[in-house]
């Protein structure tokens, strides 16, 4: 009898020491399993996550790039519009002037010679003058009333200024005032300054 149990014993014993995990440990296995499970699923949400964070951040470099060319464009845009639309100038008197330091219209520029024009006249058509300079500081000048038949010529002595860009006639009926530019004359009001007005441009006066 004693031997009997100590066989039956034995086989329990070795029966119990081979069982699996799952049937020693259920829990154990509960746990386990689920745990992996666990472990997955955070992986793959980090791995969504990482995901989503590239995309967006590309998406945002794409827009950060695209609104930066815009902003170039329309500033260079704007710019170009800006340049295109301003309007160029218009005083007569800075266009005839030498731009060069030092320089003056006395000194610098080949201004004797006949100059012609057609300048506005009160109850004529125009008055068509014609100004001669020359290498002596004399003129002669010629002013003839369209429609009128009448004409007038007068000689004499001119002057520059101290800034060497305007001449003042001295005549006995001219006294007139000039800007001497290149190959042109701008007539001046007593006062030197540039004639004003929608007819401004018929007081300048061409070399021929």
């Amino acid at each position: 009898m004693f031997k009997l149990l100590c066989l039956l014993g034995l086989k329990i014993k070795y029966t119990n020491h081979n069982l699996k995990p799952s049937t020693r440990f259920p829990m154990a296995q509960f746990l386990f399993t689920r745990s992996n499970f666990i472990i997955k699923n955070i992986l793959k949400l980090i791995i969504m996550m990482k995901s989503k964070m590239l995309v967006f951040g590309m998406a945002s470099v794409l827009f950060l790039a695209s609104c930066s060319k815009k902003e170039t464009t329309e500033t260079t845009a704007t710019t170009d519009s800006a340049t295109a639309v301003q309007p160029a100038a218009t005083d007569s008197i800075t266009k005839a002037t030498p731009t060069a330091a030092g320089d003056t219209s006395e000194n610098a520029l080949d201004w004797a010679g006949t100059y012609e024009t057609t300048v506005p006249c009160a109850d004529c058509p125009g008055i068509k003058t014609s100004l001669t300079l020359n290498d002596d500081k004399t003129f002669s000048i010629s002013e003839e009333y369209l429609d009128r038949n009448s004409k007038n010529q007068d000689k004499g002595s001119f002057t520059w200024d101290a800034t060497g860009s305007i001449i003042t006639l001295k005549g006995k009926s001219a006294n007139y005032k000039y800007k001497v530019g290149e190959n042109m004359l701008i007539q001046l009001d007593m006062e030197g300054k540039e004639i004003d007005g929608p007819n401004k441009d018929l007081y300048v006066f061409k070399k021929k």
